[in-house]
């Protein structure tokens, strides 16, 4: 039986290192599913808007512009969707098929959370602008900054898989993101067009190739969910599985610290291989290459 290192240890700083040969979702273009909270203004900034709810709400348009990652809403919209459960269940409502349904929301892989640590309305010294409500207006050639600081955790875990600082300026050219609605207060178009609001887009922008970069970095799994000659695996489209796609597919053991039940590192005891033959959106189907694939076992990209 041949066995795969799938390395758990990440290093922090100019990015991640794995222990072993693992394939990543770099293969592919494979996805993670991904929630972003909102950001803590930590520098004490005040507004029109909520600086701190508007770079997590520019983070998730941005992150699912970018298709890379199946975006689930912020923390706020998914207790929204959990309150509609609960009020569906409660016997208070119509039911039906539409009715909501408990235990059906995507859990999210990774968390993004982070903090805003600087912002500076202006980086040229005035001019001839006014500050009006937190904001600079007027002045030629004012700028902004905005500072943050991103991290990845492991929603497993817990553990911040990898860290990074970002200096957003306004002027400097960056991503065109087209969201509208807002939840963090205030008027979008004149959120756009104020150098702050800009100084953040710059940050977001910065903050989701840094993301993008780390997908490479990141072990990427899923479980066969039926045997036998037609495989049936828990991931399909909207996870980046294509037809043609070939997979390893073992069982898992997990390393554990005897003393605090952290998880140290995984083996997987490859027992074959499957090549992906059709996929719908959230399941694939696949052929056998070799060996006896069994239910609940573990799949990751082949090298």
């Amino acid at each position: 039986m041949k066995r795969m290192r799938l390395g758990m240890a990440i290093v922090l700083g100019l990015g991640l290192s794995m222990a072993g040969s693992v394939a990543s979702a770099g293969s592919g273009n494979l996805r993670y599913s991904i929630s972003v909270s909102k950001f803590e203004n930590k520098a004490g900034w005040s507004g029109q808007w909520d600086i701190g709810n508007a770079f997590g709400e520019i983070m998730t348009a941005a992150l699912q512009e970018s298709g890379k990652f199946i975006v689930l809403g912020e923390k706020d919209m998914r207790g929204e969707a959990m309150l509609e459960q609960d009020l569906a269940t409660s016997g208070r409502m119509a039911g039906g098929k539409k009715a909501p349904k408990t235990g059906q929301m995507t859990p999210a892989q990774l968390l993004v959370k982070g903090a805003i640590t600087h912002v500076q309305n202006s980086t040229t010294g005035g001019g001839a602008g006014i500050n009006v409500m937190g904001f600079r207006v007027g002045g030629s050639g004012d700028k902004a900054e905005v500072n943050a600081t991103i991290y990845i955790i492991d929603s497993t875990t817990g553990q911040v898989k990898a860290q990074t600082k970002v200096v957003g300026k306004a002027g400097r050219k960056g991503l065109n993101l087209g969201y509208s609605g807002s939840s963090f207060g205030g008027d979008v178009a004149g959120f756009k067009k104020d150098n702050v609001g800009k100084a953040t887009e710059d940050a977001v922008g910065q903050g989701v190739q840094f993301l993008e970069k780390q997908l490479e970095k990141i072990p990427w799994e899923g479980t066969v969910i039926k045997g036998g000659d037609k495989v049936t695996i828990n991931r399909g489209s909207r996870e980046g599985v294509s037809i043609g796609q070939v997979f390893a597919v073992g069982a898992v053991e997990t390393l554990t610290d005897k003393d605090t039940g952290e998880v140290l590192d995984t083996e997987m005891k490859q027992a074959g291989k499957i090549k992906v033959t059709s996929v719908k959106e959230k399941i694939s189907y696949c052929e056998v290459l070799d060996g006896k694939i069994k239910p609940d076992m573990t799949i990751m990209p082949a090298d």
